[in-house]
């Protein structure tokens, strides 16, 4: 049993048995670290992440249709999920709920106050919600700051790392144009 006296000091290593600080390691000790700490990167192939399930956005969006007169459609948002499964929550200025857009592989559900709406294509209830069709694939990526094409539809993401995002389609006419402001 160790007394106090031989007990190695904390941030020391007991080697060969003397003690020595921890950082001065036996030099093989630290050649195999690093042989072992290359060969896990090295064996490592980078690969495209999947779209996360768990994302979770929340701002202010505004959508103006542009036709005469101009619909415009202002409203904080709660949007998770992915453009596979997920959801979006529209709130009013003092957080009532004004609608929620609900979404996954067996269809989409719109929930407006106490009217209901299904249908087997998100595009179609968001179209009924915002007024326009928007790209949802593409919104995901924008909203995670990456580039994708989406027809119709030119992003702007120069203020991504300020939260802004602006989105403008020409075609089809009418042409829209989306701003996003992120909470951060």
């Amino acid at each position: 049993m160790m007394n106090k006296a031989t007990w190695p000091a904390v941030g020391t290593q007991l080697v060969s048995g003397r003690n020595r600080p921890s950082w001065q390691l036996e030099r093989g000790t630290w050649a195999a670290t690093l042989v072992l700490a290359l060969l896990a990167t090295g064996c490592s192939t980078p690969r495209l992440s999947a779209p996360d399930a768990n994302a979770y956005w929340s701002g202010r969006l505004a959508i103006e249709v542009l036709k005469e007169p101009p619909e415009t459609l202002s409203a904080s948002f709660e949007l998770q999920g992915s453009a596979q499964t997920g959801e979006i929550v529209l709130l009013s200025p003092i957080g009532t709920t004004l609608a929620l857009l609900k979404w996954s592989a067996q269809g989409a559900q719109l929930i407006q106050g106490q009217q209901q709406t299904q249908s087997n294509n998100l595009q179609s209830l968001g179209a009924r919600l915002t007024g326009t069709e928007l790209p949802i694939a593409a919104l995901f990526e924008w909203l995670a700051g990456r580039p994708a094409e989406a027809p119709g539809w030119q992003v702007d993401l120069s203020g991504h790392a300020q939260g802004k995002i602006t989105a403008v389609r020409q075609q089809p006419v009418p042409g829209a144009l989306l701003r996003i402001a992120l909470d951060r």
